[in-house]
């Protein structure tokens, strides 16, 4: 007989109490929606009051409650509301990272404190408060979300602040594995390539299908279902993994 903790996928997850982080749009709000099919009780965050209210109306829908949380992240910190959510949750999802797209030459003062405190002093607190209350208890798992190609040390012709932080993440997925893993907390990085999100505007869209290996953007649906299945059990062999979800991206 297998029991809760050992089942993989999208039946690991039911009853499971999931945060996730940046749950209104692109790969945050397909993850939440994976994560509600699947049967968890979501606390999802945004920055938007409206977009929030709708968002958290849909996923009810699934048929757990949901709760919400709004927060403007963009200044680096998470007020005591979210940590505390953090750090009371089985699952914890962090789809969230301020885009500095600029050549070194043209990167500020400013775009670096963006982009460090927003790609990696962020999600490295809101994880670690996580991983604090999952060792606790005896049971968790964290996924952060990487950048593109930064599942290694490389150089970036646009974005390298960017880039530089979410690397960075890394470490943290594999310092969680190393201190809290012996006490049942799980931690990995998922590293995609290039998503169809509304975000992108038609310039760009069209640029990164040419750059596709297969020719086209990755659906969010796809991409969640990824995340399900390591939220649901696959991360625990890997733990402290970055994971490469970008269909095989050589170079961009």
């Amino acid at each position: 007989m297998t029991n809760k903790s050992d089942e993989r996928g999208a039946a690991g997850l039911a009853g499971r109490t999931a945060l996730v982080i940046g749950a209104t749009g692109g790969i945050g709000a397909a993850v939440a929606e994976s994560l509600a099919a699947a049967g968890a009780a979501l606390t999802i965050h945004g920055r938007d009051e409206g977009r929030l209210a709708a968002k958290a109306s849909e996923l009810a829908a699934y048929g757990n409650a949901v709760g919400t949380i709004r927060a403007d992240l963009s200044g680096g910190e998470a007020p005591p509301d979210l940590l505390r959510a953090a750090g009371s949750c089985d699952l914890l999802v962090v789809s969230y990272g301020p885009f500095v797209y600029k050549p070194l030459a043209e990167t500020s003062q400013a775009d670096w404190s963006l982009a460090a405190l927003g790609c990696l002093a962020l999600p490295g607190t809101i994880a670690t408060e996580a991983a604090v209350g999952m060792a606790g208890r005896g049971f968790g798992r964290i996924l952060l979300f990487g950048g593109t190609r930064t599942d290694a040390v490389r150089g970036f012709k646009a974005n390298a602040a960017y880039a530089a932080a979410k690397t960075g993440l890394g470490v943290v997925a594999k310092s969680i594995a190393v201190e809290f893993g012996p006490r049942g907390v799980s931690c990995a990085v998922v590293c995609p390539g290039f998503v169809d999100t509304e975000y992108l505007d038609g310039a760009m869209r069209s640029r990164l299908e040419s750059a596709s290996p297969r020719g086209g953007l990755i659906p969010t649906a796809e991409l969640a279902a990824l995340v399900a299945y390591l939220l649901g059990g696959g991360m625990d062999l890997a733990n402290g993994s970055v994971v490469v979800a970008d269909r095989g991206l050589y170079a961009f």
